[in-house]
C-alpha cells in the first residue's frame, strides 16, 4: 500500500538544526541577535515595516490590541469563520468580539457585513486573511477610514500573500503573523507583530518584555511573550524559503484544481495573490463520508472549521454578560462544507495524482 498522505507536514531540515544547535551553543538564546535579525529581515516581506516578534500568533493579536489601546468597553469586528484565537485575543483585552459573516468565494469577511456591524462602541476590524487568501483589503480599509477604525489583519496563515500588489501585514494598523510549525513557515513556534508606526511598535516591544526596553527600567505593566533566539534563527532560515515553498503550492494548487470533480473548488480574486496555506474545497453533500472515503484511500484531509467561533464554549449565549445569538448563514454553511486538502510543498507528482484520484472515487461514492 502506498504512503499515507497528511494533510500538512512541518519541515525542519537540516539547516534548521544546525542554526538551532549554533545558537544554543553560543549562550545567548533569550531576546538576542537572532531575533534582531529575524525582525529585520521579515521587514521586507511587509513593504519594510517595523516587525516585532514574540512567541506566538495568538500573542502577537493580543499585543497588537493592548498597544492600539483596545480595552474594556470597546468592539473588535472578527470572523466567526476562523480559528478561536482570532476571538481569544480580543476577550483577553477586555473588548468583545462582534462576529460578521463571510463571502462565500474565500472565506474571508464580507465588506457589506462589517459595514453594517460598527457601532458606537467598534474600535477595530480585525480581517482574517483565511487559508493563504487575503481578505479584500481595499474595502475593509476604506470602512475604517470612513469611521476611524483601527485594523488588525490577522495574517497567520498567509506569509508572503498579497492584495492589489500590496503584501497583507503591510495594510492594517498591525498585521499579525503566526510561526506555528504547519504554517507556510515557522519558527517551531512564534510570531510578529508589523506596523507602520514607530512608536506603536515600541509599545509593542514593552509590552512583550514585562514593560521595559532597558533592564528593570519598567515604563508599562507588560507581560512575558518574548521569542527565543532558537525559535528566531529557524524563522531566518524558514524565511529565505518562504517564496519557494509558495510557489510550489501555487503549482500544487493548480493540479488539483485542474483535476478534481463534483467538488467546489477555491476560486482565486483578480486582485490577490493567494499562498494557499489550505487548499479548501466545498462538498456540498456527504463531505463526512468523503473525508472517510479519503482516509480510506491513504489520503489525509481536515476540516477547518467545523464549529464557527460564536458556537463554541465560551461565546455561546448565557456563558458570558456580552454573548448573543448571530445570525451568519454563509459561515454556517461553510462549517458543513468546507474540507481541506494536502497542498504543502513536498508532495510529488505522483502523490497529487493519488489525492485528485481520491478525491473523485470519494465523492463518486457518495453520489
Amino acid at each position: 500500500m502506498s504512503e499515507f498522505i497528511p494533510p500538512a507536514r512541518p519541515v525542519i531540515g537540516d539547516e534548521e538544526i544546525d542554526a538551532a544547535v549554533r545558537v544554543l551553543r553560543s549562550g545567548m538564546v533569550v531576546q538576542g541577535p537572532e531575533v534582531a535579525g529575524f525582525e529585520a529581515e521579515f521587514g521586507a516581506l511587509v513593504e519594510g515595516r517595523h516587525c516585532v516578534a514574540v512567541n506566538s500568533g495568538t500573542s502577537a493579536l493580543q499585543l497588537a490590541l493592548m498597544a492600539m489601546g483596545v480595552g474594556p468597553g470597546d468592539e473588535v469586528i472578527v470572523p466567526s469563520f476562523s480559528f478561536a484565537a482570532s476571538a481569544n485575543a480580543v476577550r483577553l483585552v477586555g473588548a468583545e468580539p462582534v462576529f460578521v459573516d463571510i463571502e462565500p468565494e474565500h472565506f474571508n469577511v464580507h465588506p457589506a457585513a462589517v459595514e453594517a456591524a460598527v457601532g458606537p462602541r467598534t474600535a477595530a476590524i480585525m480581517p482574517v486573511h483565511l487559508y493563504g487568501h487575503p481578505a479584500d483589503m481595499t474595502a475593509i480599509e476604506a470602512i475604517a477610514q470612513r469611521h476611524g477604525l483601527g485594523v488588525i489583519e490577522d495574517a497567520a496563515q498567509a506569509h508572503g500573500a498579497t492584495w492589489a500588489g500590496r503584501p497583507v501585514g503591510s495594510f492594517g494598523t498591525t498585521g499579525c503573523f503566526s510561526f506555528y510549525p504547519t504554517k507556510n513557515m515557522h519558527s517551531l513556534e512564534g510570531g510578529m507583530v508589523t506596523t507602520g508606526d514607530a512608536e506603536l511598535a515600541r509599545k509593542v516591544r514593552l509590552l512583550r518584555n514585562q514593560g521595559m526596553e532597558q533592564r528593570y527600567a519598567n515604563e508599562v505593566v507588560g507581560a512575558n511573550m518574548r521569542l527565543t533566539d532558537v525559535a528566531a534563527a529557524v524563522g531566518r532560515v524558514q524565511l529565505t524559503k518562504l517564496a519557494g515553498w509558495n510557489k510550489q503550492r501555487q503549482d500544487n494548487a493548480a493540479f488539483l484544481s485542474a483535476g478534481l470533480r463534483g467538488v467546489g473548488v477555491p476560486p482565486v480574486a483578480a486582485e490577490a495573490t493567494h499562498v494557499w496555506h489550505q487548499y479548501t474545497i466545498r462538498v456540498p453533500a456527504g463531505r463526512d463520508q468523503v473525508q472517510a472515503g479519503l482516509q480510506e484511500r491513504g489520503v489525509g484531509s481536515a476540516v477547518y472549521y467545523p464549529t464557527p467561533i460564536h458556537l463554541l464554549a465560551p461565546y455561546r449565549p448565557g456563558a458570558h454578560p456580552s454573548n448573543r445569538d448571530w445570525d451568519l448563514p454563509e459561515t454556517m454553511r461553510a462549517a458543513e462544507q468546507v474540507l481541506s486538502l494536502p497542498v504543502w510543498p513536498g508532495l510529488s507528482d505522483d502523490d497529487l495524482a493519488r489525492v485528485v484520484e481520491a478525491v473523485n472515487e470519494a465523492v463518486a461514492a457518495t453520489a
